[in-house]
């Protein structure tokens, strides 16, 4: 016995995504993919706000700190503000070394509003070396609208550097104009400092992300599993390695397990019930015919004849309808499954002793994991046929070989060494009743009984030349997994 090469395979059709699962590659179709991508983008949307929270927390936080450092210079410059008599202000000395360093980041200046509702600077640190701090046009509005309080806005400073600038307005005892009295305080370490929290942050946060992504990952493995197991099972009653689900799953697919096992076996008491239906069809049916066909047989004249070979026909359609019927049925049953090379054995001990006199032997190769997909008394009348009509015409060898093609199919070859078949009786051969040798025992149902138990399996059968110079049966049929 040698083994065919091929294995059992099914092709998959992959069907368009519709709806959202297009914008997402397709995670519509499988809901692994749609519960990944659900917590992806839920993952994402989080990490991203909360990094920029963060963020903008910590440069507020920053900032907030530096306004304060900026109010009490501030309040410092307006305690040593002095009015002279004649209106005249002046600044005492202010005992803060980095104002008195030139250029060191930390200025102040007093301003006194001008008639066409300006700023002019009339004292400054002598840490500006010269410079001015940055006046918006709006900032006297501003002030005058929020007199007494301060205003933080951003300009550029000496040396071209960011600084983070305070004013406010005041009334000092002696004057009847107000005094806007400014601070500024370089922030490129507070821009520094934040930039440097902010990659942190989201390297922290992007790590995060892949860590909890890949745990949804492999939740939602894990989680399915028991579904991945279900289908499994399923698909292997289909196929025919077993005939029930017998796994226990956990609470939620259980009940469904349950169903798929109470529909399994409705469908194999619907199954019976049609097979006992066309048991007793055939009984009732075949029992008048055999005893018109007896009647009739004892007497002579036109009308017995006519009673015989009528009741015949009868007898014939009515084996004919009742085994496409049965055939039908068994069809229906899922997990049946029926190994190749048990049967060819046994048919093969069979028909060599039946044709022991005219020495015929037979050859027959088949792979012992191939299994067709159905019962095995229709395996046995299909392959049964095919063999016993080879063995009717060969002169010594018949030669039977099976493997598996893929796609769920199998292919089994009955050649013999006889006189073969002209290609233009092929076709008639595989008709009901056909005979192409009148002198060879049969009725010229087999091969018809083989086309029909063929089809109803969803299967077909080709004739052919045989290398062997005979005639060649090419039988496809629907094959178990191994």
């Amino acid at each position: 016995m040698t083994s065919a090469p091929g294995d059992a395979s099914e092709a998959q059709a992959a069907r368009p995504s519709r709806g959202w699962g297009r914008w997402f590659g397709g995670p519509g179709r499988s809901l692994t993919r749609r519960l990944i991508w659900l917590a992806s983008i839920w993952i994402v949307l989080a990490l991203l706000a909360t990094g920029w929270t963060l963020t903008s927390q910590y440069e507020e936080s920053s900032l907030r700190r530096l306004g304060a450092v900026l109010s009490d210079t501030i309040d410092e410059v307006v305690l040593a503000t002095n009015t002279g008599p004649d209106g005249a202000l002046t600044v005492a000395e202010i005992r803060d070394h980095q104002t008195l360093r030139p250029l060191s980041g930390k200025y102040w200046a007093v301003a006194v509003p001008t008639p066409d509702g300006g700023l002019r600077i009339v004292d400054r640190s002598p840490s500006l070396a010269g410079e001015s701090l940055v006046v918006p046009r709006e900032l006297p509005d501003r002030l005058r609208a929020a007199r007494g309080e301060t205003i933080s806005y951003n300009a550029w400073g000496p040396l071209q550097k960011r600084l983070r600038v305070a004013a406010s307005m005041k009334q000092l005892p002696g004057r009847t104009e107000p005094v806007v009295f400014m601070a500024g305080l370089d922030r490129s370490t507070i821009d520094a400092d934040t930039q440097q929290f902010a990659t942190f942050t989201w390297a922290a946060l992007l790590i995060l992300g892949l860590g909890l992504v890949s745990a949804v990952f492999l939740q939602v493995q894990i989680g399915l599993r028991p579904l991945y197991s279900l289908r499994n099972e399923i698909a292997d009653v289909r196929k025919g390695r077993s005939a029930r689900i017998a796994r226990s799953y956990p609470l939620e697919i259980q009940p469904l397990a349950e169903q798929v096992n109470r529909l399994l076996d409705h469908n194999q008491e619907t199954v019976e019930r049609q097979r006992t239906h066309v048991g007793n069809l055939a009984h009732a049916l075949k029992t008048p015919l055999s005893v018109m066909l007896a009647e009739a047989g004892v007497q002579q004249g036109p009308l017995p004849d006519i009673v015989r070979k009528q009741t015949a026909i009868m007898q014939a359609q009515v084996d004919h309808h009742l085994r496409r019927a049965r055939a039908a049925a068994r069809a229906q049953l899922l997990g049946e499954r029926t190994p190749i090379a048990e049967v060819l054995d046994e048919l093969a001990v069979m028909l060599e002793r039946v044709f022991e006199s005219r020495g015929v032997e037979i050859d027959w190769r088949a792979p012992d994991d191939l299994a067709f997909r159905g019962e095995r008394q229709d395996l046995q009348e299909i392959l049964g046929n095919l063999m016993e009509n080879a063995c009717k015409w060969a002169r010594r060898r018949v030669r039977v070989s099976a493997g598996a093609t893929g796609l769920g199919q199998m292919i089994v070859v009955v050649e013999d060494d006889g006189p073969g078949l002209p290609e233009a009786q092929r076709e008639a051969a595989l008709q009901r009743g056909m005979r192409m040798d009148e002198t060879t025992p049969g009725s010229g149902l087999g091969l018809s009984i083989v086309v029909e138990l063929t089809r109803a399996y969803g299967g077909r059968v080709t004739l052919g030349d045989s290398e062997m110079g005979g005639l060649k049966a090419v039988l496809e049929l629907p094959a178990a997994d191994a």
